[in-house]
């Protein structure tokens, strides 16, 4: 067997090139690029590395580590987790700034190679430039801190390592069930130290989707649920758009007369006009989606975590008789709150039961009531959503403008704030992920930076980020990495003056405004922040709307534009959709001076009998 000697940042970016994937029957390499940042601990080792290979593994330079790591995350969910990206760093604050990023990709389940530098392997330089020490523990490095963050998690101090920690990352990274990130810690000695590596290690090797079957017993089981169910609903997340399964989820439904309800990760799974969609569920739910969500006697919850926005903190399900079946690659999600596990693919699994209900439909009373359902709600949030003649519009009337706007094969993008809550409830998203939420860890500044990470994974489609003043403030940088790499954003900025979802939570819980809104802070003189200034500084075409109807003339403008536009419009902090929506558990204060906490504190007693 023939050997190549090799530093190991050498060897390692060889490995990646080698790694590929098909997509719609081409092959293509399975790392799009490296996001990187360079500094003292990773530019003579794996820069040297990267410039070498930059024609076949591509390096893009951002302004922000966390921005960076975040573009990689959504490159990683608008490629349906079939393709990734790399990001490096230096050893301390550029490799900290990622922590948060890693979170990101934790939570979300999305592959993300983590590469930042670390300290020297020999120690004998100790303690080097940013090196966080341990009196107690000579092995600790900042680069600790991604251990909870990671699902594979290696320091790497010889360079032969790289062999057995990369064919664990490429396993990890690949994995329905587990995937997420993978951090590689690279220490800098290491980095440029050479070794005879095998031939083989560089061999080509294709990964395609793993697509587990399920359990004969489980869907034997599943199958008996759902043929006796009266009242069955299926609950859409994220796993279906990764598996591809959206189709397959229009057919079922159809087939079988079931109605499908959508979380943030899940939405566009189905059209939005779709006869049995009825759009949002949970806290952030349509009314349609949510009431019968109450009624619902079987719940087939395929690709999603059921956190709390989805379950309504586990009060949604009002029917004493539910059963849920947790349609699920992962198994630690597919038997959450004592749901009967199917633990499978999402396209798998459907087909599965497809063949084994063939022939057998809801109660059409159930299926009739559900398209009535989300017919009125579609009604009704054009109430919402359509123009006014207040002095500010609100989120939900912005969000109609740029629903208006917009083309069926346009992405839009967000991420937190209040603006999550009202496009869960109002976008109506046409082809499958044409929604983009980050809303698992709900990191605000993923937006512009997340919205350059769709455009880099399909660039045919139009990329619309909606943001909030509070995250702009953030993260904003990436708007000069979309110029300066031609890939184009449309940006649309809400300046409510301030983090008016947290005013109005805060409200809702009893307390006073009080530290969210820029006028309830401690300030000598409040801010005039030119937003539109500030964009097109960074390079953007820039404009402030002072009316919907000047909204409506800069997106028309904005699509015709070659490069990044930002369009500014000053909205209402207080004014959200009521229509819909379902209790969140947020705890309040048990014992207050202000009576509007012990009110709230009551309503809040109240509202945990209703769990059951």
């Amino acid at each position: 067997m023939g050997t190549i000697r090799l530093t190991m940042a050498q060897a390692l970016t060889r490995a990646m090139q080698a790694q590929k994937t098909v997509i719609d029957g081409k092959t293509v390499p399975i790392f799009a690029g490296v996001w990187a940042i360079f500094g003292h601990g990773n530019v003579a080792g794996l820069g040297e590395a990267l410039h070498a290979a930059r024609d076949t593994l591509p390096t893009y330079r951002a302004h922000n580590e966390q921005a960076m790591a975040h573009a990689a995350i959504a490159f990683a969910k608008a490629s349906r987790r079939r393709r990734m990206m790399a990001v490096t760093s230096s050893i301390g604050p550029g490799a900290t700034n990622m922590v948060t990023a890693a979170a990101v990709a934790h939570v979300n389940r999305l592959p993300l190679l983590l590469l930042p530098g670390d300290v020297f392997a020999g120690r004998l330089p100790d303690p080097v430039l940013q090196q966080i020490e341990d009196f107690g523990d000579g092995t600790v490095s900042a680069n600790d801190c991604f251990r909870p963050v990671s699902r594979y998690f290696d320091r790497l101090t010889r360079p032969e390592q790289l062999m057995p920690a990369f064919e664990r990352a490429m396993a990890v990274l690949t994995d329905p069930a587990e995937c997420g990130p993978v951090t590689l810690a690279l220490c800098q000695d290491v980095q440029a130290e050479a070794y005879d590596y095998p031939e083989s290690f560089f061999a080509e090797r294709l990964w395609t989707p793993r697509r587990p079957r399920p359990d004969e017993q489980e869907l034997a089981d599943a199958v008996r649920l759902l043929k006796a169910a009266k009242k069955p609903l299926v609950i859409a997340g994220g796993g279906v758009l990764y598996s591809g399964a959206e189709a397959a989820l229009a057919e079922f439904c159809e087939a079988h007369g079931i109605p499908a309800a959508e979380t943030q990760a899940g939405k566009s799974s189905l059209g939005a006009t779709h006869r049995l969609n009825l759009g949002a569920i949970g806290v952030t739910g349509t009314a349609a989606a949510n009431a019968l969500a109450r009624e619902a006697d079987l719940v087939l919850a395929i690709g999603t975590r059921l956190q709390d926005f989805t379950t309504g903190s586990w009060a949604l399900f009002a029917n004493p008789a539910c059963r849920i079946v947790g349609l699920n690659t992962q198994a630690f999600d597919a038997g959450k709150h004592r749901a009967l596990p199917l633990v499978c693919d999402a396209l798998a699994g459907l087909s599965e039961l497809a063949t084994a209900l063939a022939g057998h439909r809801a109660p059409a009373a159930w299926t009739e009531r559900a398209e009535s359902e989300g017919k009125t709600w579609l009604g009704l949030a054009a109430r919402y959503t359509d123009p006014g003649n207040q002095p500010l519009p609100s989120d939900a009337q912005v969000i109609g403008a740029v629903q208006r706007w917009s083309e069926p094969s346009d992405v839009v993008l967000c991420a937190a704030g209040g603006l999550p809550g009202e496009l869960h409830k109002l976008w109506q998203a046409g082809a499958p992920g044409g929604y983009h939420m980050e809303y698992g860890y709900s990191c605000m500044g993923y937006e512009i930076a997340g919205g350059l990470g769709v455009k880099m994974a399909d660039p045919s489609r139009e990329v619309v980020v909606m943001v909030g003043d509070g995250s702009y403030l953030m993260m904003n940088s990436e708007i000069a990495t979309s110029v300066m790499l031609g890939l184009k954003l449309t940006i649309v900025l809400l300046d409510n003056r301030g983090y008016g979802c947290i005013n109005r939570l805060q409200n809702a819980t009893g307390g006073a405004s009080f530290n969210n809104l820029l006028r309830d802070t401690r300030h000598e003189t409040l801010p005039a922040i030119d937003f539109a200034a500030h964009a097109a500084s960074l390079g953007a075409v820039a404009t402030k709307a002072g009316s919907l109807a000047e909204l409506d003339e800069a997106l028309r403008a904005a699509r015709a534009h070659a490069r990044t536009s930002v369009v500014v419009i000053d909205t209402d902090p207080l004014a959200s959709t009521d229509a819909g929506g379902h209790w969140w558990d947020v705890a309040v204060p048990a014992t207050s001076s202000r009576a509007e906490v012990r009110q709230a504190r009551e309503r809040y007693e109240t509202a945990l009998k209703s769990r059951p």
